[in-house]
């Protein structure tokens, strides 16, 4: 890898940006003028984009494969799990049972408003896309019933669970940021929520109200595949009781809070991270064996208990995994093409030559994790980088509060999740799932992923502004 980035290094920064936009922008051409599947386009650009990068050809494949499999090790088991989960409840009747109580709660008109609100509690502790996959067969039954463009449900409750996901302590990219530059994560916790509810308000609720009235996208009918083997979904229907299945949402939800609650703890010095009952504990709240014990369980409470038959139940968990494979696999390429962009150093790059430009670290650290997002994809990658850019002017800085640095983390996390678009896996992950085309997921959820970007910055700069004038 060494040698890849010193070769690549010689393209300078310029000659590595417009490369860069030279990929996005054959990706695009390819998929929307040329109408190219979007699995063969992004596989094809990532070739491409690795020769053109001065990638030595012997490590060609391996940049590309190891990119695909970084991004399948993390996805493709929560999503078959996920959609095994979301299959057993939609054709038990258990995603009903949940819209017909969240509706007699809530009413008609709140329904959006009570989707978001599970899934700001659900992305407490729980990643953005096993969140999102868990929580659609609600989010699609609730659409199905009311009426109207599914992104009026969707976009509201995907933004709670990405709000969530990159400014709140457990998740790991605001304990990454904290861990260099030395913040109080229980502090990042308590300002991030100040940040991550008001800008879901305006990112999330507004806009999804507006995109739902201008974009009318039908409920997909990717978790609603025909049984097979001559099953009808009848067979397995339960209408298990409302306790039922809010068991089998929270069991995850316990479990993965014990281990990035844990993680947390153990960050901040206050218990043994390497004691074994913690690795233990942390085991079973790690996210594909969470979701795993969660199924196994929705498999007992949904089927076996219900006295169904155990090839049934079989024929229902088999049934959620074709219409995923392509999700996963899509998915995987785009991870594979921001994997490739990465590879070019293209990140590094622009983050140093941001850094000698001068101007206050909070707003540098914000542009440099928007650059870098937008250049390479991963939202992680783009907050680390920019944490270990700011990292020794923070640590140098005696005069910077505890509040100071805690805003100084946000505000990386605000750049790190700007404007999302085809180099990132989570693109994908939404596209395919709404069953948006490309330039319809670029107007809904890049546009989206900008607004949570730009206003959650201006929050914290608001925060900035109240610690400075208390320092």
């Amino acid at each position: 890898m060494t040698t890849e980035l010193e070769m690549n290094w010689t393209l300078g920064t310029p000659g590595l940006l417009g490369l860069a936009v030279a990929a996005v922008a054959v990706l695009l051409v390819l998929i929307i003028r040329f109408r190219v599947h979007a699995f063969v386009a992004l596989v094809l650009t990532s070739l491409l984009t690795a020769i053109a990068a001065g990638i030595p050809a012997a490590s060609v494949i391996t940049t590309l494969t190891s990119g695909f499999g970084s991004t399948l090790a993390s996805v493709a088991l929560l999503v078959g799990l996920g959609a095994m989960l979301g299959r057993m409840l939609e054709t038990s009747g258990g995603a009903e049972v949940m819209t017909n109580w969240l509706i007699s709660k809530f009413g008609e008109k709140r329904a959006p408003l009570a989707l978001s609100v599970a899934s700001l509690l659900f992305g407490f502790p729980i990643f953005f896309d096993a969140g999102l996959v868990v929580m659609l067969p609600i989010i699609f039954t609730v659409a199905r019933r009311l009426g109207g463009s599914v992104l009026y449900y969707a976009i509201p409750a995907a933004t709670a669970f990405s709000v969530m996901h990159i400014f709140v302590p457990p998740h790991p990219g605001p304990v990454a940021a904290s861990g260099l530059l030395e913040a109080n994560v229980g502090l990042v916790l308590v300002l991030g929520l100040v940040v991550a509810i008001p800008t879901w308000f305006f990112s999330g609720h507004l806009f999804g109200k507006f995109v739902g009235k201008k974009f009318d996208i039908p409920v997909p009918d990717i978790l609603d595949a025909a049984l097979g083997n001559g099953t009808g979904k009848d067979d397995f229907k339960s209408s298990p009781s409302v306790g039922t299945v809010f068991s089998l949402l929270l069991l995850p939800l316990i479990l993965i809070f014990m281990n990035t609650g844990l993680n947390m703890l153990g960050s901040a010095g206050i218990v043994d991270a390497e004691a074994s009952w913690v690795t233990w504990l942390r085991l079973f709240g790690e996210t594909p064996v969470a979701l795993l014990i969660t199924v196994l369980l929705g498999m007992f409470l949904l089927g076996f208990r219900k006295g169904k038959d155990k090839t049934l139940v079989e024929t229902v968990v088999d049934s959620a995994l074709g219409p995923v494979c392509s999700i996963i696999l899509i998915t995987g390429a785009g991870g594979m093409f921001g994997g490739v962009l990465r590879a070019s150093g293209i990140g590094n790059a622009i983050a140093d030559s941001l850094q000698s430009v001068g101007m206050p670290l909070i707003i540098a650290g914000f542009l440099i994790a928007a650059i870098v997002r937008l250049a390479q994809g991963s939202a992680t990658v783009a907050l680390t980088t920019a944490a270990a850019i700011v990292q020794p002017a923070i640590l140098a800085d005696s005069s910077l509060t505890a509040f100071q640095v805690a805003t100084m983390v946000l505000a990386l996390a605000a750049g790190s999740v700007f404007a999302g678009h085809v180099n990132d896996s989570g693109f994908w992950l939404v596209s395919r799932f709404l069953q948006m085309d490309v330039s319809t997921t670029l107007r809904v959820w890049t546009v989206g992923q900008a607004l949570v970007s730009v206003v959650g910055f201006a929050f914290v700069m608001v925060l900035y502004g109240i610690a400075t004038a208390l320092a």
